[in-house]
């Protein structure tokens, strides 16, 4: 993602990308670099790590199939490991992003395979990785199993009918529905 994966400095360059690209300020940028580089001291977040601190959050549940596909969203350029000015991005965009970048990176974890659209076997798997992360709590209130839960989103945005969603329809969808807004976007600060 840039200079920081080869190092564990945070340059002047890097500080002025961040602030550029995130709401931070210098002496923030500054500060949650310093608590990144305390959890991972070579300024590497392996995908090992991230599941760790995830589980601290869904302690009842199995975070690791979510934590796959989120990780894979964190880590931009693919290498393995998330840098800090990756992060820091992810973390901008799912903590204080607008409503409309959260769902518009809701969708790029939806889009397993990243052509473009989510099928439905797309939806049910992350549908599925959200009930195991959840655990109990959410199997037992909902009657629906993860796949029938899936199905029903899925055809609810499926505007067109075609049996995939464009990011167009996946942000109608959710943007006219709150409660679906707030399932598919669990794991993600609202």
């Amino acid at each position: 993602m840039g200079g920081q994966s080869s190092k564990n400095k945070l340059n002047k360059e890097d500080v002025e990308y961040l602030k550029q690209h995130t709401k931070y300020d210098e002496a923030t940028i500054r500060e949650l670099h310093k608590g990144f580089k305390h959890d991972c001291p070579d300024g590497r977040l392996t995908p090992e790590k991230f599941m760790d601190m995830y589980k601290t959050f869904f302690p009842s549940g199995n975070a690791k199939e979510f934590c796959e596909h989120v990780f894979r969203l964190f880590d931009s350029d693919h290498n393995g490991f998330i840098d800090f000015k990756e992060f820091l991005l992810a973390i901008n965009v799912t903590s204080s992003g607008s409503a409309e970048d959260k769902l518009k990176w809701a969708f790029k974890m939806y889009d397993v395979d990243g052509n473009g659209s989510i099928e439905l076997d797309e939806m049910t798997k992350i549908v599925q990785a959200i009930y195991d992360m959840l655990g109990s709590s959410v199997t037992s209130r909902s009657p629906d199993t993860a796949e029938d839960r899936a199905k029903k989103i899925f055809d609810k945005m499926d505007s067109n009918k075609d049996g995939t969603l464009t990011e167009d329809e996946f942000l109608n969808g959710c943007l006219q529905d709150e409660e679906l807004s707030k399932i598919l976007l669990v794991g993600v600060k609202q």
